[in-house]
């Protein structure tokens, strides 16, 4: 596989996590820029992770992994998805109202783990196909990086825009991911 493909590769991996970063910084307004890059620190770090791990583990995860990782992301995403509409909608008082939500490591974690699931199969095939694992993984890592700093810049001036409903929209994007996983 060519340098080319792999950096392609990387580009259609990189957009789940990409419009989770875009959700994330519409939504969590206000975050420091140690806390923004921590974006594309996760989902670049865990991109090139995961091919990894297929790569070395993937003949005994790959049925199991590549059967349920559709409802696992579904799973993920809906919930946090599904909670940011729900507070937004129905659990703002007095106090919430006048500040943004946090977003925690865990929140990012979870976050990472499942826009990072299929990349899972893509170690698979780099296995099958003799791919050289530990380059193939950093292009893939440092793609995604710079598709989520991207992301950041235009997931902030998209929350300007949206402003309070930001939330709402960010809530139906990540549930929107989290389907189109299933199928």
């Amino acid at each position: 596989m060519n340098i080319i493909e792999v950096i392609l590769i990387g580009i259609g991996l990189s957009m789940d996590a990409t419009a989770v970063t875009i959700t994330n910084s519409m939504v969590y307004k206000g975050l420091p820029k140690r806390r923004l890059m921590l974006m594309p620190l996760f989902f670049g770090v865990f991109q090139g992770l995961m091919p990894m791990l297929g790569f070395y583990t993937g003949n005994l995860f790959y049925e199991v992994i590549s059967k349920y990782s559709g409802i696992v992301t579904f799973i993920i995403l809906g919930i946090i998805g599904g909670k940011m509409i729900w507070d937004n909608v129905f659990g703002k008082d007095d106090d919430e109202i006048t500040s943004s939500p946090e977003l925690t490591v865990k929140v990012l974690t979870l976050q990472a783990i499942a826009t990072s699931i299929d990349a899972f199969a893509v170690g698979v095939s780099f296995c099958a196909t003799n791919s050289p694992i530990f380059s193939s993984s950093t292009l893939i890592a440092l793609t995604t990086f710079i598709c989520v700093i991207f992301a950041v810049v235009l997931g902030k001036k998209l929350g300007h825009l949206l402003e309070s409903k930001a939330e709402i929209v960010g809530g139906l994007v990540l549930i929107a991911i989290g389907v189109k996983a299933l199928f």
